[in-house]
């Protein structure tokens, strides 16, 4: 048996735990309605950002000030982020203890080397005078994106939470249960990126 095996959910020589799954499922749900009104919130935000992409008050737009290769590559970096915490999973599910770490570490390099771009953007923005208090569009804009840019680093910081956790306690099943909450947050984050590519960058430079 695989010396990095330790009590995960389903392997045939974990010790019957069903109070201690209950609770977990229970957390799991939890973790599900919170994901539900964080979709809520965006939803929200797509709203208001569909209300003001017009209102520029004289100020540059988004073609003038949009880069698709810079948007491409965060998606890239995210896409692929979400690939390699998959491969954490399904590493998790085999009690490989050293491959949870290393998928977790490349997810976290490419979650970082997005967060990166888009501070950059947003700094490059407020330089040449089109910061969020510039006109409604703009505000809207930085709300939208940079609610999403803060949600992807509290995603890393918990990623390093984990990653610690795992390399401590193991692949319990208090850890897996955790990998698996983080797992939905961090795939939400990268459907919510997609519909900010297409609805605010791709519009933004036709």
């Amino acid at each position: 048996m695989n010396a990095n095996v330790t009590a995960v959910p389903g392997h045939p020589h974990s010790a019957p735990h069903s109070e201690v799954e209950a609770v977990h499922a229970q957390r799991e749900l939890g973790f599900w309605l919170y994901l539900m009104s964080d979709a809520v919130i965006f939803a929200l935000l797509f709203m208001t950002y569909g209300i003001m992409v017009g209102n520029t008050a004289g100020g540059p737009t988004g073609r003038q000030l949009f880069s698709l290769n810079n948007a491409a590559l965060e998606t890239a970096l995210l896409l692929i982020s979400s690939m390699t915490f998959g491969f954490a999973s399904l590493s998790s599910r085999q009690g490989n203890r050293s491959a949870v770490l290393g998928w977790l570490a490349i997810t976290f390099l490419l979650g970082a080397g997005f967060v990166f771009l888009e501070i950059r953007e947003f700094l490059g923005m407020i330089r040449i005078g089109a910061g969020p208090d510039r006109s409604g569009f703009l505000s809207a804009f930085f709300t939208l994106v940079g609610t999403h840019g803060t949600h992807v680093s509290v995603g890393l910081i918990w990623i390093l939470i984990l990653s610690a956790q795992v390399a401590v306690k193991g692949l319990s099943l208090p850890v897996t249960s955790r990998l698996f909450r983080l797992g939905l947050f961090w795939h939400f984050l990268d459907i919510a990126w997609v519909g900010i590519f297409s609805v605010v960058y791709l519009p933004g430079l036709l």
